[in-house]
C-alpha cells in the first residue's frame, strides 16, 4: 500500500491530492483565475491529509506537476514538495504536466494535444495517442492556421486546457474538436504517480528543477523610480 501527496502548481490552478494505490482519496484545488498557490496550497496539502486520515508520517511518497507552465507556480509547488521530502525522508516524483492534463480526456480514436497557455499566439503543447503514447515532444508553438495539419488531416484531434480558446480563434479544421473546462488537476496525478513510484521512477530532490520550456523573462517596471 502506497500513500501519494500530488502537488499541481503548474497553471492558474492550485490543486492537492491525496491518494492511495494510484486512486484519489482526497482532492483539494482551486481555479479562481488568479494565482493562489502561495496562500492556499499548504492550506489544501492540510486539509487533504486530514480529510484522508493519514498522518504525514504515512506518506510515501510526493510528486510534483514539473511544467511547463507558469514559472512562479512552478517554483512554489517543487519548493514545497521538496521541503516535505527532506522533512519526510520520502522520495520526490515528478509528472510531465500536459500528459497529465491529457488524462482528463478519454478518446477512443484520434489525437490529443493538451495546451497551456504562453505569450500572444504562442502555446506549450504536445501530441498523444487515444491511448495516452506522446507522439510528439513538448514545444512551444505558434499557432497559426496551418498549425497541426499534419494530424488534423488523418484523424479527429482533441485540443484540450488554457490555449483551446487561442487555437478555436484560428483552427477551423473539419477534424479540430475542443474540450473546454480542462486544465492541469492533481486529480489525474494520482494514477501516474503510482505507476512511476512502482518503478522506482523518483528524482534526485537536491537537484531536481521544474522544466520551465523557456528562460523566465523579467518584464521592466513601467513604475518611475
Amino acid at each position: 500500500m502506497a500513500f501519494i501527496l500530488n502537488i499541481e502548481t503548474a497553471t492558474k490552478n492550485c490543486s492537492v491530492s491525496l491518494a492511495k494505490d494510484g486512486k484519489t482519496i482526497a482532492l483539494k484545488e482551486l481555479n479562481d483565475g488568479a494565482y493562489s498557490h502561495a496562500e492556499k496550497l499548504h492550506e489544501f496539502i492540510k486539509e487533504v491529509v486530514l480529510e484522508a486520515g493519514v498522518e504525514m508520517n504515512e506518506i510515501n511518497a510526493i510528486a510534483v506537476s514539473k511544467g511547463p507552465g507558469s514559472y512562479t507556480g512552478l517554483r512554489i509547488g517543487v519548493s514545497a514538495a521538496k521541503g516535505l521530502c527532506f522533512a519526510l525522508n520520502i522520495p520526490l516524483i515528478s509528472v510531465h504536466t500536459l500528459v497529465s492534463l491529457a488524462k482528463s480526456e478519454a478518446i477512443t480514436e484520434g489525437y490529443l494535444i493538451p495546451l497551456i497557455d504562453a505569450r500572444r499566439m504562442e502555446v506549450y503543447c504536445c501530441v498523444l495517442s487515444n491511448k495516452y503514447e506522446v507522439i510528439e515532444d513538448v514545444k512551444a508553438k505558434i499557432i497559426d492556421k496551418f498549425s497541426f495539419n499534419e494530424y488534423l488531416d488523418k484523424k479527429k484531434v482533441y485540443f484540450l486546457g488554457y490555449g483551446v480558446d487561442k487555437c478555436k480563434e484560428i483552427l477551423k479544421h473539419e477534424n479540430a474538436v475542443f474540450v473546454e473546462g480542462k486544465f492541469p488537476s492533481a486529480n489525474e496525478m494520482s494514477a501516474i504517480s503510482y505507476e512511476k513510484y512502482k518503478k522506482n521512477e523518483i528524482e534526485d530532490v537536491a537537484y531536481f528543477e521544474p522544466f520551465y520550456l523557456k528562460d523566465f523573462v523579467v518584464t521592466k517596471s513601467k513604475k518611475q523610480l
